[in-house]
């Protein structure tokens, strides 16, 4: 059975903010700032079962060993990107700096003034374009980087779930040594590139494995946002993380508005609070009445246990 408008938005906004986000309990004019058109479409997918359709494929595609710098699979330019692939997503994203936390930022999103906001999803002829929106989580990490380069100078990073690379491009401004990408979706990856010529940057190297539950590999940090929307993702996340630290003593940086599916998850009581930022008010409206965005660092307490 489909779940009600209020029990849909319960479980992606905190139950505190709902009063603030929807003045009615059913979809239609005046349930958030954008009225009906943002149930329609693309933010009907991104916010509706589809987020659990790609938790199930991040569970599914167990990574190998783990990746080396070198093994990566990556584009070095971009000229390596396919034409047609190239023509279309220039043609259907705008190139935006405004409405997110990072204005020093070039990226190709999915707004209102393109087709496929409108178009029916099943239109798109690529894999959902969850690379397309510049979820907050990721905001307050790229923002938190940007200001505190020395958390990222001279050390190798590692974006998790990197989608449109916007925490990637921070670090690579911010002086990283190395850089490393990882979204299991192949346009994402392209879509990075883009954004890379875009900030006038040489591409990083992108891998398109999960390396969820690969073994650990050596990254001085890694950066993760917007990636607590399934319990069973979310316990797979936990336990690799908690081996890379074990093993090489690897910094985590966790970024995330307060989404229930977060807040509620046994790993919140692991992390530290490190940041919070107010999101700008397109962000808002974006994401239903979230005002904040929070960067936390997961310190747990067990990390040098085997289990």
């Amino acid at each position: 059975m489909k779940p009600t408008y209020y029990e849909f938005v319960s479980s992606f906004v905190p139950l505190h903010l709902l009063q603030i986000s929807c003045a009615s309990s059913c979809p239609g004019e005046g349930c958030c700032p954008w009225g009906s058109m943002a149930f329609r479409g693309w933010k009907r997918l991104f916010l509706w079962g589809r987020q659990n359709t790609l938790a199930k494929v991040w569970r599914s595609r167990r990574g190998g060993p783990a990746l080396c710098w070198e093994r990566c699979c990556h584009w070095s330019t971009g000229k390596s990107l396919d034409p047609e692939v190239r023509a279309f997503l220039e043609e259907n994203t705008e190139v935006t700096n405004s409405g997110h936390l990072t204005p020093e930022i070039r990226l190709r999103l999915l707004t209102p003034r393109c087709r496929f906001w409108r178009e029916k999803p099943d239109l798109w002829p690529y894999g959902d374009p969850f690379w397309a929106i510049y979820w907050p989580g990721g905001q307050a990490l790229s923002r938190y980087i940007l200001d505190n380069p020395h958390v990222v100078k001279g050390r190798s990073v590692l974006d998790l779930g990197s989608g449109c690379g916007a925490t990637a491009i921070a670090a690579v401004m911010s002086g990283a040594s190395q850089v490393l990408a990882n979204d299991i979706d192949p346009i994402a990856g392209m879509a990075m590139i883009l954004n890379c010529e875009l900030n006038h940057l040489n591409p990083f190297p992108i891998t398109i494995k999960n390396i969820i539950n690969s073994e650990a590999g050596n990254w001085d940090l890694i950066v993760l946002g917007d990636m607590f929307y399934d319990e069973q993702l979310a316990d797979g996340l936990h336990h690799w993380l908690q081996k890379c630290i074990r093993i090489h003593q690897t910094e985590v940086l966790i970024g995330d508005p307060g989404r229930h599916q977060f807040l509620s998850h046994s790993i919140r009581n692991e992390l530290h609070k490190v940041i919070e930022y107010s999101l700008p008010e397109y962000t808002r409206q974006e994401n239903y009445g979230l005002t904040s965005s929070i960067v936390w660092s997961y310190q747990p307490s067990n990390s040098l246990d085997d289990s």
